[in-house]
């Protein structure tokens, strides 16, 4: 089998290196890549978030599956594109990554498929940015909508820094505070069945004791214990299976990874958000574990 993995950062690289390493695999691309992917693979120039041009270096490689790391990319329809050219492709379709490409979207599938998660108000304008704060007060939870490379989200007892924030982002979605231990899940999925792998945990804030602003993750491990065998069985049944089989209901099933982010709060497991890719530093530990 022939791989082509679609990206450039720690997670594309981890993804390309545990492909190199089974033996059903016989080549392994990557594009764009990066200078360490390519001590183990061929690299190759693309727009990665183009579809016409991934589908058109897959077809030209001539390679069996791509993969798809960063979640522009699917956000933008590529994995639709790959597999309009016949060939197949691990990663949603544009319609299913908005529940990591839209905030307010992902809202919306959790409260119609009965996920626990923090109550959320989207709002498009000051007055309503001013309400929302004003009825869950302080921590405040402002998110922007839209993709934000893991950086979108601003938790903070200033309220004028939540405004801020808020006022620099088109649509917001500003939720309650959920208090607890903070995991990650990453479940694959071909649509219909779904098979959870090992729990992780990422760094979020920068600097010591968490002092910092919130980052796109600096490092994790798994597994994380704080996910015991008991709440993972709960958070498939309660939250990553139900959204599952509501995305088939709907018409536009989910495959590849699906990647919950979790509050274990007193009250039990509640989703913060959903990510349509692995986590990038997550991907890189649990890589390692996967047989």
């Amino acid at each position: 089998m022939k791989v082509l993995v679609i990206g450039t950062g720690g997670r594309e690289h981890a993804l390309a290196l545990a492909l190199s390493r089974d033996p059903q695999v016989t080549e392994v691309h990557a594009a764009p890549g990066n200078p360490g992917i390519a001590a183990f693979a061929l690299l190759h120039p693309v727009n990665a978030t183009d579809g016409a041009d991934v589908a058109a270096l897959a077809n030209r490689l001539g390679v069996d599956l791509v993969v798809i790391g960063p979640e522009a990319p699917l956000v933008a329809g590529v994995a639709d594109a790959v597999r309009q050219a016949g060939v197949a492709c691990f990663g949603p379709s544009a319609q299913a990554a908005q529940l990591e490409g839209s905030k307010a979207f992902a809202k919306q599938v959790m409260a119609e498929a009965g996920v626990p998660t923090a109550e959320p108000r989207v709002c498009t304008t000051p007055e309503e940015v001013e309400a929302a704060l004003d009825f869950f007060g302080a921590p405040y939870v402002v998110k922007d909508d839209a993709l934000a490379a893991g950086k979108g989200v601003v938790v903070t007892s200033d309220r004028a820094e939540a405004l801020d924030h808020a006022n620099s982002c088109e649509r917001v979605v500003i939720e309650a505070f959920l208090d607890g231990p903070e995991v990650s899940l990453f479940a694959i999925t071909d649509g219909v069945t779904v098979v959870p792998l090992q729990p992780a945990q990422d760094f979020k804030r920068a600097l010591d004791n968490d002092a910092g602003p919130n980052t796109g993750g600096m490092g994790a491990y798994s597994p994380a214990r704080v996910l015991t065998p008991e709440l993972e069985a709960r958070v498939m049944k309660e939250i990553i299976e139900p959204t599952v089989a509501y995305m088939a209901q709907k018409e536009m099933p989910y495959q590849g990874v699906l990647f919950a982010g979790l509050m274990l709060t007193e009250t039990g497991p509640k989703l913060i958000e959903y990510n349509c890719r692995f986590g990038d530093p997550e991907c890189q530990v649990l890589m390692t574990r996967l047989d």
